[in-house]
């Protein structure tokens, strides 16, 4: 169906056996986060953490940008897993935050509604039955619809839909924003929101992974015609190298449009982009921040490891027991996960408000550089959660 082929596990051996990660070591892991969402409760309040830090801190910003969901998504991870107050109340109080930006539209023309009001409203609806927060994530799911191009059949990730330079842009980030769609036909009876969501990712699969199962960041499509254009980079090595991250996105983005539309081809190019990813992972399984780079002194991006994490245990959800790569997977993702509870967390760093260390935002924009970045934080919190307990996910 589409044209990424599977280059397979070049090294089954690296991948043959799992590490030894205990119950212990995870609930540790888990206290030390925490530990760090207590410290900064207070200051992060009625306002979020700066998507990424400066040396290691965390700033209060307020509700902008595309992050402040995987804040609130970590409290609500915490609240699932103690059933302490404390992480509720401050969760729905900052309903009011995300209730204001979409009725004010103010940053708001962006795909990332699906990161912002999954992790912070969905999340709220599906734990607690909060009738506002579900209201407020349709809405989300409405204005996510306005950007949704019909003769493309993509959504238009960021920027004024009318400005040529913006103009049907997808990125691969949008596969993990999706789901916000998904949840809202199912809530509403209305297949429209499924439609868009489906036949985007299809053109996401088509256009953004390429035939070695890479992935493009960003793919222009035109929005008149419907035909593909060409595939450019803004956070990755170069147009024609494969950002970690966005591997990583695409990862996980894939087995969850599986797990909606119980489309088997989705969850065949999920496998591919996995393989391409193992296949150029360092020593540690930490990878560098984009996977053209296998060794040497470029930073790593521990954020993508931890998005990668949480893909794999999704993907393995959803295959046969009898499937050659679901041992490899399930190995792969706990080598991963020990490595960064190992020798990635902000323990070794007192100062630091943060969980990961030694992420990357975006290197060629001069951003977030071996900093912590809040959505690390949260898919460490999530993936940690996944190997602790029977998680229903949010997504």
């Amino acid at each position: 169906m589409f044209k990424a082929k599977d280059e397979g596990i070049r090294n089954l051996s690296k991948y043959a056996d799992a590490p030894v990660l205990t119950k212990s070591g995870c609930e540790d892991a888990i206290q030390f986060i925490l530990s760090q969402i207590d410290r900064n409760l207070d200051t992060f309040t009625d306002r979020f953490p700066s998507p990424s830090s400066t040396n290691n801190i965390y700033e209060p910003w307020g509700n902008i940008e595309w992050t402040p969901g995987f804040w609130t998504g970590m409290l609500w991870l915490a609240y699932e897993i103690t059933g302490e107050r404390k992480y509720r109340n401050t969760a729905e109080g900052q309903l009011e935050s995300y209730k204001m930006r979409l009725k004010e539209k103010e940053h708001t023309a962006t795909h990332d509604l699906g990161f912002l009001y999954t992790l912070s409203s969905v999340s709220a609806y599906k734990l607690t039955g909060n009738e506002e927060a579900k209201q407020l994530a349709i809405q989300a799911a409405d204005l996510l619809l306005e950007r949704y191009f019909e003769k493309a059949g993509i959504i238009q990730a960021w920027g004024d839909l009318n400005n040529p330079n913006q103009r049907g842009r997808m990125i691969v980030d949008c596969c993990m924003n999706l789901p916000l769609l998904y949840w809202a036909s199912e809530m509403t009876g209305e297949r429209k929101y499924t439609r868009a969501a489906e036949t985007h990712v299809k053109q996401a699969a088509a256009h953004l992974i390429r035939e070695d199962a890479s992935s493009y960041h960003t793919f222009y499509m035109d929005v008149d015609t419907g035909e593909p254009k060409y595939g450019k980079t803004s956070q990755g090595y170069s147009d024609d190298s494969c950002w970690s991250r966005g591997q990583a996105w695409a990862l996980y983005g894939f087995p969850l449009s599986y797990t909606y539309t119980g489309d088997a081809a989705l969850l065949d190019i999920g496998q591919k982009v996995t393989n391409y990813y193992l296949n150029r992972l360092p020593d540690d399984y930490v990878c560098y921040w984009d996977l053209t780079f296998t060794e040497g002194e470029e930073e790593r991006d521990s954020s993508a490891a931890a998005i990668a994490v949480c893909g794999m245990f999704e993907l393995i959800k959803h295959l046969p027991l009898l499937d050659n790569n679901k041992r490899i997977y399930e190995n792969a993702s706990l080598l991963i996960l020990k490595s960064l509870t190992d020798r990635y967390t902000a323990k070794k760093d007192p100062c630091s408000n943060g969980i990961l260390l030694h992420a990357v935002y975006g290197k060629p924009l001069g951003n977030g550089i071996d900093e912590c970045c809040i959505w690390g934080d949260y898919y460490y919190f999530e993936a940690l959660v996944r190997v602790m307990s029977d998680w229903k996910p949010y997504w």
